[in-house]
């Protein structure tokens, strides 16, 4: 049965293997998938608290036929539960509801959720095993791969966490069924993303699978979340730690950090602000010397509700933000780029009047 789902294999550095599975339905055969040498007595899951509302019954049947205990936290939906606060809650669940170093952790939800609870198995008696079970589209193709794991801070996004690769990610598409046109417009950002730094022939794909101005049958999406998956594993397993080619994942994410950092934390989705942060990334690139089309990005605009213009007066803010980022280094803000569509490079930015440039650009699209 298994031969008839997606499978990614992913080999990191210190012999971490693991895989990752695309299927309907992939997610009722996770006993098969799960290693051997997990502890079964029991089991946590960490879960989104709309993903518990719609799926929740159908996760307690499904991992209660493997673990006879189920521990379940559910955690409030939305980028206000990656805090320090949340993140201290779940770790006192885990700790005091019994747990070793073989007990599974299941993160099951969007990224706010595998981002939180991957930080909470990275830390939890130096780590136990993670399982991300990914619901929403950019889950699947970008947040629950690669081994990123943190929580925000007032000063900034992602800033504290770690590294930690999961043992097995399962993406079911089933998911994706029940989810909101803006949650699949925000994993659609990441998709463009994959476009417009490998895969050009992406944008192509993706005007024809939203062509009627909707997200259509999820089953339609499988290869494509199939290869913008890959992409990624083949970018994250040459460069773990993002000290070099994994930084091209970034593309529009300087930006879009700012974006949410600047707007409050929910006000403006990740992906609504990845979306953004490309269309400033584009611009810069142009003015560097590139030619690109930017209407190669602009034609999905329709797709997308956010609201910038509370930004206008507030540039000077945008940019503080964006020279905080964790990646600044000597000063400059290190801002991903294209040479073309598909090339990518790091350019070390040092004039702020052209970042300050490229974020008023963006600003007039999303008014």
């Amino acid at each position: 049965m298994l031969d008839t789902f997606e499978h990614i294999p992913v080999s990191t550095r210190n012999d971490n293997e693991y895989a990752i599975y695309v299927g309907e339905g992939v997610f009722e055969h996770i006993d098969t998938l799960l290693d051997a040498s997990l502890s079964r007595s029991s089991a946590f899951v960490i879960i989104d608290e709309r993903v518990q509302q719609l799926h929740g019954e159908r996760i307690q049947n499904i991992l209660s036929e493997i673990f006879p205990i189920v521990h379940i936290y559910t955690v409030p939906s939305g980028e206000q539960s990656k805090h320090v606060g949340e993140f201290s809650k779940i770790v006192d669940f885990v700790l005091e509801h019994g747990v070793t170093r073989k007990t599974p952790l299941f993160a099951i939800g969007g990224g706010v959720t595998g981002d939180l609870a991957g930080y909470v198995a990275a830390s939890v008696l130096r780590g136990i095993p993670l399982i991300h079970v990914p619901t929403t589209l950019l889950a699947m193709v970008d947040s629950s791969i690669g081994g990123k794991t943190g929580i925000n801070h007032a000063t900034g996004k992602n800033l504290i966490g770690a590294f930690y690769q999961p043992r097995l990610v399962v993406s079911d598409i089933h998911f994706l069924a029940t989810l909101p046109q803006k949650e699949w417009a925000n994993g659609l950002s990441e998709i463009l993303k994959y476009a417009a730094i490998r895969t050009p022939r992406l944008f192509n794909e993706l005007r024809t699978l939203t062509e009627n101005g909707s997200f259509a049958d999820p089953k339609k999406w499988i290869s494509v979340i199939k290869e913008s998956a890959s992409i990624k594993v083949h970018i994250v397993e040459e460069d773990v730690l993002e000290a070099g080619v994994r930084e091209f994942l970034n593309f529009g994410h300087t930006f879009a950090h700012a974006i949410e950092n600047a707007t409050g934390y929910g006000a403006i989705s990740h992906g609504e602000a990845v979306y953004a942060g490309m269309y400033s990334a584009m611009y810069a690139s142009n003015e560097l010397g590139a030619d690109i089309n930017i209407d190669e990005l602009r034609s999905f605009k329709s797709l997308y509700s956010m609201e910038l213009t509370q930004l206008e007066s507030n540039i000077d803010t945008l940019i503080e933000l964006m020279k905080r980022d964790k990646k600044v280094k000597d000063g400059s803000i290190r801002l991903v780029l294209l040479s073309e569509m598909g090339k990518p490079i790091v350019k070390p930015v040092s004039d702020l009047g052209l970042v300050t440039d490229a974020g008023k650009f963006m600003i007039p699209e999303f008014g």
